[in-house]
């Protein structure tokens, strides 16, 4: 089941919430209780899923949390995303990978997560220009999330580079915008960089944006609202650690619904405030 814009619109307005929870399942970090299981990451995954899946729109696998356990990582990630498949088929999927390489390489990237795993989206990173980013585009229906302003503190060391009056991260924008458009591609936009998304909407005023930070890295909801949000919001905020390890006894999942929840009436205030529902 593919999701087009409208289609992810939709599912904003139907749960007053525009919430990605990024399923950072690092097993070092799970509720020890679960480390009996089969598959513990990915029993972890499915309780956090089945707690928060009334209010998340997206979920968000970062895939170095799955890879750095080799087979056991990778059917922990199938299954994850099997899961989804087949009980929440609406949900919209990211594979945060931040692949991007020379054309016939990015062109295995693309089949590994929008073909063999069947995500919906994948996050990449523009670094290497146009032959990098458009295998990525070929799968009908999925979408590439380009990687423009990121929440780390090295951002600084290349992404606002400054050359005749225009910085890196905006350069990426308007370049992209020659690949794809507002139907398919999505930016990354950290949290924390919430002021500069009124700049960043003058360049992409229509598209998704992916906006990781909230929560744990300190992040304001009510500040990325403000810059960030259009008439028909394009705006997924991402939370992972502040959702998923809210607690690490047998009571996580229940703990991870009630931050989840808080998380979107905040959500539904701020959509109301803007006229969306």
């Amino acid at each position: 089941m593919t999701k087009d814009y409208n289609q992810l619109f939709e599912q904003i307005k139907a749960k007053k919430s525009f919430l990605c929870v990024g399923l950072d399942s690092d097993i070092a970090k799970i509720p020890a209780h679960l480390l009996g299981e089969d598959d513990p990451v990915f029993a972890f995954n499915r309780a956090i899923i089945d707690a928060t899946v009334d209010v998340a729109v997206a979920y968000k696998p970062n895939i170095a949390f799955y890879e750095s356990r080799g087979v056991e990582g990778w059917r922990s990630l199938e299954r994850t995303m099997e899961y989804l498949h087949t009980n929440y088929p609406e949900i919209f999927t990211i594979a945060d990978a931040k692949r991007g390489d020379i054309g016939n390489t990015s062109r295995m990237y693309a089949k590994a997560f929008l073909e063999t795993i069947d995500f919906d989206s994948i996050t990449v990173a523009p670094y290497m220009g146009e032959d990098s980013v458009t295998p990525f585009l070929e799968y009908p229906g999925k979408w590439v999330i380009l990687l423009a302003l990121t929440s780390n503190k090295g951002a600084f060391d290349f992404q606002f580079f400054e050359e005749e009056g225009e910085k890196l991260y905006e350069r990426v924008l308007r370049k992209s915008q020659e690949w794809g458009d507002a139907s398919r591609m999505m930016y990354v936009v950290g949290a924390t960089k919430a002021d500069m998304l009124e700049g960043i909407r003058r360049i992409v005023p229509d598209h998704f944006l992916l906006v990781p930070g909230v929560g744990a890295q300190g992040g304001s909801l009510e500040e990325v609202a403000k810059y960030g949000m259009n008439a028909r919001c394009s705006l997924l905020v991402n939370s992972s650690r502040g959702i998923i390890f809210a607690d690490r006894t047998e009571n996580f999942a229940v703990r991870a619904g009630e931050e989840a929840r808080k998380l979107q009436r905040d959500m539904e205030r701020l959509l109301a405030e803007h006229g969306i529902c």
